[in-house]
This record gives structure tokens, C-alpha cells and sequence, in this order.
């Protein structure tokens, strides 16, 4: 073995092993999901029974027409983007503060990063594939069969969730969704709930969506069809995917995700991803 030899390979083995330690740093977990530059400060649903949002998990609010805090100021953690071909210009009450040709802009109001269609690439393909992931994953609720076989649970209350206790499940509802009272889901931190509607969701103001038992944020699911409303100063809790626009009302807030297939509304709300 020559000289040149001796001191090529070990370097070439360090190399690949440094290159190999790289690409598994950059994989779905801790500050990334596979295939997209947009890191994930939050912690998504893992496991057969859950949704799947794909990279449409990287955003607090994901909304494909227009994300819009008015007349007060919100506090979202997290990153939020409108969908494809629409621009910053629908982003509106936030006070942006984009730096020349960045894929990102920042606001007072966003811990994360604001992305919009008209910024800098790979935002735009970025964008547009988030929000077919929010597309699939709406679909895919709406299909979420239990975990294991089995039927699907009949829609609680007939709708009316005001003063109960939800178990882990999967739940149909061919009715709106009303939250006139507190409800509870009460389960551990590896339980799933899909709750389905082929209407609205509604939650009256200043009241509340209880986790106990360890239930997480990010295992509850509420899928609907139609627009969903939470009132004044009511507090929810888990991942709305909604296929019409979402409303929170005055000084409002959820920890979860927003996913809309139109337009996002707030006012002075928190916003928290899990």
C-alpha cells in the first residue's frame, strides 16, 4: 500500500460514515419531516391509528386560501402557509417581514416561519405539496377504519357533545357537531380519536375541550365537511381538518393544528402546536 493509500481510505470511510449520520439526521423525526427543507417544531400522531398528515404536519395552520387575524392581534407557535398559487397578499393582519429573495417571512405574532406561494423556492413546491398531504389526510379520515377491524362508533350525544366524556375511538356523525358545554376525552397518551362529520362544527363561547387521563393533542382528530366555528374565549383542543373555512372568535384558542381547504379566520387567538 502506498503512501497516498494509507491516508485516502480511512478519509473515505469517514466521509461516508459522516454523509450516512447527515441523511439520518434529516428524516421525519426531531426537526424535519422526510422530504421537505420546512423543520417541524411540533410532535404529530404516530401509529396505525392515526391520521397521517404528512409534511401538512409541519404547520400550526395550514389554509388553503387565506389566513387572516382581525381586529386583534393573534399568538401562533408554530409555522403557518397558504396553499398553492396564493400569495402573501392573503396573509393578512400579520405585519410581515420578508428579507430579500427568503423562502420565509417572520411576524411578531409567529414563534415559526410564515410561508407563502410567492416566496422563494422550495416554498412553492413546499407549500403545494403540504397541502395535498392536508388533502389526503382529510380523506383519510373520513375512510379511518378502527385499528384492528371492527365497526365505527355512533356519532356521541347525536351530535351534541356538550357534557360528555368521550372515549378512544372513531366516531360518524351525518350531523352538525355542537359543543354547547364542556366535553372531555378521556384516554391515555397512546390513544387515538376520529371524530367525523359530514357537517359543521360548532363550540359556543367560553367553553372547553378537557384531555384527562394524558390524552394528547395530537391524537384528536376532528374531521368536518362543513365550516367549524369556536366561540369567543372557548378553548379547543386537537387537530381540526376541515374542507371549509374555520372561525375562531375573540381571544379563542387551541392547541392543535388548523388544516383548512379554504380560508382560516382569527381574532386574538392562541394558537399552539403540540
Amino acid at each position: 500500500m502506498n503512501r497516498f493509500d494509507s491516508i485516502s481510505k480511512p478519509l473515505m470511510w469517514s466521509t461516508t460514515i459522516l454523509l450516512a449520520a447527515i441523511v439520518a439526521g434529516c428524516g421525519g423525526n426531531g426537526d424535519g419531516v422526510l422530504g421537505t427543507t420546512i423543520s417541524q417544531p411540533g410532535t404529530v400522531c404516530t401509529g396505525a391509528s392515526c391520521v397521517n398528515l404528512g409534511t401538512a404536519g409541519n404547520y400550526a395552520i395550514l389554509a388553503n386560501t387565506g389566513i387572516d387575524t382581525a381586529p386583534g392581534a393573534s399568538v401562533i407557535t408554530g409555522n403557518i402557509a397558504t396553499g398553492p398559487g396564493v400569495t402573501s397578499t392573503a396573509i393578512t393582519g400579520f405585519a410581515l417581514n420578508l428579507p430579500a429573495a427568503s423562502p420565509y417571512a417572520t411576524s411578531t405574532q409567529v414563534s415559526g416561519k410564515v410561508y407563502a406561494f410567492d416566496y422563494a423556492p422550495p416554498t412553492p413546491a413546499e407549500v403545494n405539496t403540504a397541502s395535498l398531504d392536508m388533502g389526503t389526510a382529510y380523506t383519510a379520515a373520513v375512510n379511518m377504519a378502527p385499528a384492528g377491524g371492527g365497526l365505527t362508533t355512533a356519532c356521541p350525544g347525536v351530535g351534541a357533545l356538550g357534557g360528555l366524556t368521550i372515549s378512544p375511538g372513531v366516531y360518524n356523525c351525518s350531523v352538525a357537531i355542537s359543543i354547547a358545554t364542556d366535553v372531555t376525552l378521556s384516554g391515555s397518551a397512546t390513544d387515538v380519536w376520529v371524530i367525523r362529520t359530514t357537517q359543521g362544527l360548532d363550540q359556543a363561547t367560553a367553553t372547553t375541550v378537557h384531555l384527562i387521563g394524558g390524552a394528547l393533542p395530537q391524537n384528536v382528530f376532528w374531521q368536518a365537511a362543513g365550516a367549524v366555528t369556536v366561540g369567543s374565549t372557548a378553548h379547543f383542543e386537537g387537530i381540526i381538518l376541515g374542507q371549509t373555512a374555520i372561525t375562531f372568535g375573540n381571544a379563542s384558542s387551541i392547541n392543535g393544528r388548523v388544516l383548512a381547504q379554504t380560508a382560516v379566520n382569527l381574532d386574538m387567538t392562541t394558537v399552539t402546536q403540540p
